[in-house]
């Protein structure tokens, strides 16, 4: 598993920072800025990946706190009511990370403090 996640890493790492190499150079000979398209592909990027990060994580915050109750209504069934009211409010407070993940992935996308500095 290591290995398989250096690989992947490694991937990633080139496909991010060869584009930003090429760029580079072709601006300092005078050719064409492609600063924007690596800004904006570097967005879309890290949108995709705070997302997908933040709804895996909730998927399986959910998923143990449905378990835990399910467990918990098998072994006293007389408590449903106390068991249910408290995975509710565990599990709305668990899908809230999803929420902030998609309000931060799209403030990256369309708020993104990087195209006012550098003048889009």
């Amino acid at each position: 598993m290591k290995r398989f996640t250096t690989v992947i890493l490694g991937i990633l790492l080139v496909l991010v920072l060869a584009p930003l190499a090429m760029a580079a150079e072709q601006a300092a000979t005078g050719g064409t800025d492609y600063s924007k398209a690596i800004v904006v592909g570097s967005s879309v990027l890290a949108a995709g990946l705070v997302l997908g990060i933040g709804a895996c994580g909730t998927g399986l915050g959910m998923g143990q706190a449905t378990s835990g109750s399910s467990n918990a209504v098998g072994r006293n069934p007389e408590a449903q009511g106390k068991i249910m009211l408290t995975m509710m409010v565990g599990m709305a407070m668990t899908e809230s990370i999803a929420i902030y993940a998609l309000v931060i992935s799209l403030i990256i996308l369309y708020a993104n403090p990087l195209f006012k500095v550098m003048g889009y």
